[in-house]
């Protein structure tokens, strides 16, 4: 008799908990209440995306952006979005050229979709000079310079004037001087310097001495208002990187690393290098500096631009080692480095002015550069 009864309290029990699971399962899939729910699901798409804009454009380094996008799946799959990618800044899509792969080409694909100026001129410049794709990085350039992008409307002012992916014949000054004259109004001081050197020489438009060295002063001021932009008040207060020299002589004094804005006797740090420069400089250097068989590197450090054909830069018409994709780079190196380099022409500046040798004009400009350059 105890038995039976307590076999029957069991299923009672049993009864009662199979009947407590299934109402388990059924609150299992109810809506969590208000203190349990997530916040952030239920925030709209729209302000995560606002955020993801913020952290695209003010990103350090790609780390930055990848170690966000794979903290869950839901910023996985709104960090892609054409308006994130869009809004992408500089230092976001600077990859690196030892990390290179098949991944990285697509990204900086779909940020150039998605309308981003600066992966179209980036990976503009790696297809037309890396990966020897000119047409498509020709015309992701001229996607960016339709952007008014300036860095991509000098890039397309150098290849007119050198006919790059062509031959000689393709070159076309009046279109790279008329690109210049676009790139200089926006601002970018490497084109401001190449319109000036172009006046000056007659290259390409009239020659207009006074009015070529204007713009090679108006680079040089934009230059100094660039670095005291950059350089934070303490470093400015200090006066460590921000020197006048107010002897004329010691305005040509070689300093390596510097700049001179040699018009007002400054001395200033150089700018940074562009990082679609930096991937061709790093680019080329894995191939032992050679982008093909007789095929030579622009000399200056900070431009990294390769021929496209044989004897498409011009040379220094003195020493012959000393090659540039245009007279912004001569200008540039020449400050930096070449005139340490070139003994010919540190001999003659001594005396200043005009000095022919081997039939080719050495000119001292305003800036104590010394032109002489040949094809």
């Amino acid at each position: 008799m105890l038995n039976e009864m307590e076999m029957k309290r069991g299923r009672r029990r049993m009864d009662f908990t199979s009947e407590e699971m299934g109402c388990w399962k059924k609150l299992k899939g109810t809506p969590k209440s208000a203190e349990d729910s997530d916040l952030f699901d239920a925030l709209p798409d729209d302000i995560v995306l606002c955020i993801l804009c913020k952290l695209s454009s003010t990103a350090s380094c790609p780390a930055d952006f990848i170690s966000f996008l794979i903290t869950c799946k839901r910023f996985n799959g709104l960090g892609l979005h054409s308006l994130v990618l869009s809004k992408a800044c500089e230092e976001m899509i600077s990859v690196k050229a030892k990390n290179w792969s098949e991944s990285a080409h697509r990204f900086l694909k779909l940020c150039a979709d998605s309308g981003n100026a600066e992966a179209c001129y980036t990976l503009g410049m790696i297809r037309f000079y890396c990966l020897q794709n000119r047409g498509s990085g020709a015309s992701l350039m001229a996607k960016a310079a339709i952007s008014s992008y300036e860095p991509a409307i000098y890039s397309l002012a150098v290849i007119q004037f050198n006919g790059s992916g062509g031959s000689k014949n393709d070159k076309n000054l009046r279109a790279g001087v008329s690109l210049c004259a676009r790139a200089a109004f926006l601002g970018h001081i490497n084109a401001l310097r190449e319109l000036g050197h172009c006046l000056q020489d007659g290259y390409g438009v009239r020659q207009n001495i006074a009015k070529g060295r204007r713009f090679l002063i108006q680079a040089n001021t934009k230059e100094l208002a660039a670095v005291l932009a950059t350089e934070t008040p303490s470093a400015q207060n200090a006066g460590s990187w921000l020197t006048w020299n107010p002897l004329l002589h010691h305005r040509y004094v070689s300093v390596a690393g510097w700049t001179f804005l040699s018009d007002f006797g400054y001395n200033v740090p150089v700018p940074e290098t562009h990082p679609a420069n930096r991937f061709l400089s790093d680019w080329f250097s894995d191939c032992e500096g050679s982008p093909g068989p007789g095929l030579r590197l622009c000399s200056h450090s900070g431009c990294g631009r390769p021929e496209t054909r044989r004897h498409e830069f011009r040379r220094c018409s003195v020493c012959g080692a000393a090659n540039y994709c245009s007279r912004a780079c001569q200008a540039l190196d020449w400050k930096l480095r070449h005139k340490a380099e070139c003994a010919t022409v540190e001999r003659w500046l001594d005396d200043g002015g005009e000095i022919e040798a081997n039939g080719i004009d050495i000119n001292v400009d305003v800036n104590g550069n010394a032109e002489a350059m040949e094809s």
